[in-house]
């Protein structure tokens, strides 16, 4: 099998795993639980800062199966497979996508995916100026974006230098790839916005995002094993900071962000705001 085609096979799969139906909270009438025990809210609840009722996943957002199901084993699926795949592990492993990449593609070089992950971000604006169907406003969406990205940070760096593994053009600090990453978190942000509105949404996010790693390999920029590990961080991350959003506000419609700020001993830094 081509090294493009295993690797969009697995990163490509979760469009279809996290892209329910959009309509099913709307079409088929759900019991109301008590949002202060059970942490969700009446299916066709419309709360500040939405505009259309919450899809089944978006309704289950705070709680703790739902999340498990939704991003921790994915997640956890996907960097499982990362270090089992790792240097030359595994039945297909990453020196093996790199052999048949040195084959197959050895003069292959773009720089698109330098910027291809940041067209979501585009689309992410696009909508909220053009459609009535955002779930956020666009403040809530930029603090809940700027929150994810900072955690994807907080997760990649570091095992960037723990991992400390070469990458196949010799550059350091290859595991995971923060490319990768950072598109999945975008991708999944998207997914979250916009899946009540269209799953094709969610699906051309994940494609971007999908093609963005493949891009990664193929450039000789990372092992497969990394993007695979990156795309697990990036569905981790949003899913975590939406989880913990809700557990904050309680589906109250409370305003949550992040704002850029300036430390005691001078540095720069992050603040928390939560607008009740």
């Amino acid at each position: 099998m081509k090294p493009a085609n295993f690797i969009t096979a697995q990163l490509l799969w979760l469009s279809v795993l996290l892209a329910p139906a959009p309509t099913l909270a709307q079409i088929q009438p759900q019991k109301t639980l008590d949002a202060d025990t059970a942490n969700v809210i009446p299916a066709d609840s419309v709360l500040p800062g939405q505009k259309h009722p919450f899809t089944d996943a978006q309704r289950l957002e705070g709680d703790d199966g739902h999340f498990l199901k939704r991003a921790v084993i994915p997640a956890a699926a996907l960097v499982a497979a990362g270090l089992y795949t790792i240097q030359g592990h595994g039945v297909f492993s990453s020196f093996d996508a790199r052999d048949a990449r040195n084959r197959n593609t050895p003069n292959f070089s773009t720089k698109i995916d330098d910027y291809l992950f940041f067209t979501p971000i585009v689309g992410l604006y696009a909508f909220d100026l053009l459609s009535s169907q955002n779930r956020h406003d666009i403040r809530r969406q930029t603090g809940l974006l700027l929150a994810s990205g900072v955690l994807t940070t907080a997760i990649v760096f570091p095992f960037k230098n723990l991992t400390d593994i070469d990458r196949p053009n010799g550059n350091p600090t290859a595991f995971p790839s923060g490319h990768t990453a950072y598109a999945f978190t975008i991708a999944t942000l998207m997914d979250k916005e916009f899946r009540h509105k269209s799953p094709w949404i969610s699906v051309g996010s994940y494609a971007v995002a999908g093609a963005t790693g493949v891009m990664r390999v193929l450039n000789n920029e990372h092992w497969m094993a990394d993007v695979l590990a990156g795309a697990g961080v990036g569905i981790l991350s949003v899913n975590t900071i939406y989880w913990l959003e809700s557990k904050i506000a309680q589906n109250k419609g409370l305003n949550t962000a992040l704002i850029p700020v300036v430390l005691p001993n001078g540095q720069p830094g992050m603040g928390f705001v939560l607008q009740f």
